[in-house]
């Protein structure tokens, strides 16, 4: 059998930009990885290593959530930068089973009914949840962080006000928008373009909400909400938007999703999509978030969206890569979650507290020690729809 410390040293081999070290309260130590910063893990016993150990990508979340184990200083932002790091390091360096790529294909199988299911385990959580963390606007999603000094509820506005204009819109032009959330977006199309915004979800409790802050600000008559699938839409529109959705979508299904976005767009139409991208290439999801944060989800290689894209009348017109701003909104997030979490509904207990904080730590940590970015990919049916120049989203 191999000792411990020798299985640990296999596994992080070659990785130098930080070091794990695990202990028990008898004095048991050993680490993983070398170089700075170095991190502290207490460990509840040897048991919880063995734990981790056997599914590592699995194992290291639930043992926190479960409290088997705490960051020395209580850091548990650095500990999963560093965890992030050597994450990324050992899916560089060895190749993912063939096993492994198809299991995860397989997950991502999602037929209507299932990515309804699917929407409502994370989506239906209870809205005051989302209220306490959230800009005002409630937009959950990557905010544009144009100048640094920006707070969270500029940055989103921000944000908004770039899709606009790479959707070039027209007064009084018709949106869709797929996967609308609470409707942020909607509403500021409508607002701020006196755009017709149709938005759609599969979550019934961000529809409800997204309904009642419509009648709030006076624009039912410019924006509808619906509970439907993305697969069930008919009808043209003069743009098509989708932020944040397209990580739900799952691999088996992009030919499809595609072909529909090409059918939705008027022909002088401008589509944008916003979506977590890596910046490896193709892999499998998290199994950690798959199985408590975002069952069925994947995120795609450059590579995968492009290919489905050329298979259809689609052209991309512009692709651009933001690094760094989801890391900064994902802080933000996390900042106000912990100053509310005596405040959260009831029914949302310690153990979720620890989840939702490792959710948010980890995914921070992806963003910069990882190998996600955020993809904006612009499209048209007509090569000549848009300005030559990239001018026109700065003016």
């Amino acid at each position: 059998m191999v000792p411990m410390q020798g299985l640990l040293d296999r596994i992080g081999r070659g990785f130098g930009k930080g070091t794990i070290e695990f202990a028990t309260a008898r004095g048991s130590s050993w680490t993983i990885g070398s170089g700075d910063p170095h991190v502290r893990v207490r460990l509840r016993g040897r048991r919880t290593l063995l734990r981790i150990l056997r599914n590592p990508a699995l194992g290291f979340g639930e043992t926190y959530v479960d409290g088997e184990w705490e960051p020395e200083d209580g850091d548990l932002r650095q500990v999963l930068g560093v965890a992030i790091g050597l994450s990324t390091h050992i899916e560089h360096h060895a190749r993912l089973q063939r096993l492994q790529r198809l299991a995860g294909y397989l997950r991502e199988f999602n037929t209507p009914r299932s990515s309804e299911r699917r929407a409502a385990h994370h989506y239906n959580v209870d809205y005051e949840l989302y209220r306490r963390f959230l800009d005002a606007d409630l937009h959950y999603s990557c905010a544009y962080f144009r100048d640094p000094h920006m707070d969270l509820e500029q940055a989103q506005q921000a944000k908004c006000a770039l899709i606009a204009r790479k959707l070039d819109l027209r007064s009084g032009a018709r949106v869709l928008d797929i996967g609308c959330g609470w409707g942020s977006l909607a509403m500021y199309l409508a607002e701020h373009h006196h755009a017709r915004v149709t938005g759609i979800t599969l979550s019934s409790a961000q529809l409800e909400v997204a309904r009642r802050r419509a009648c709030e600000r006076g624009l039912e008559d410019r924006v509808e909400f619906r509970l439907e699938d993305y697969r069930d839409t008919r009808g043209r529109y003069d743009a098509v938007v989708s932020v944040g959705m397209f990580e739900h979508v799952g691999r088996p299904q992009y030919p499809t999703f595609f072909e529909h976005l090409a059918e939705r767009l008027a022909d002088d139409g401008t589509a944008l999509l916003h979506t977590i991208g890596r910046l490896s290439p193709p892999g499998r999801c998290n199994p950690w978030i798959d199985k408590y944060i975002f069952p069925g989800g994947y995120i795609p290689a450059a590579s995968e969206l492009t290919t489905a894209a050329e298979a259809t009348p689609l052209y991309l017109t512009d692709f651009e890569v933001w690094r760094h701003h989801y890391a900064h909104t994902l802080a933000e997030w996390h900042r106000r979650f912990e100053a509310a979490r005596d405040t959260l509904p009831a029914g949302l207990d310690a153990r979720f507290v620890r989840m939702w904080r490792f959710y948010l730590l980890a995914s921070e940590a992806c963003f910069v020690a990882g190998d996600l970015v955020v993809f904006h990919a612009q499209f048209t049916r007509r090569l000549d729809r848009l300005p030559l120049t990239r001018d026109y989203l700065y003016r």
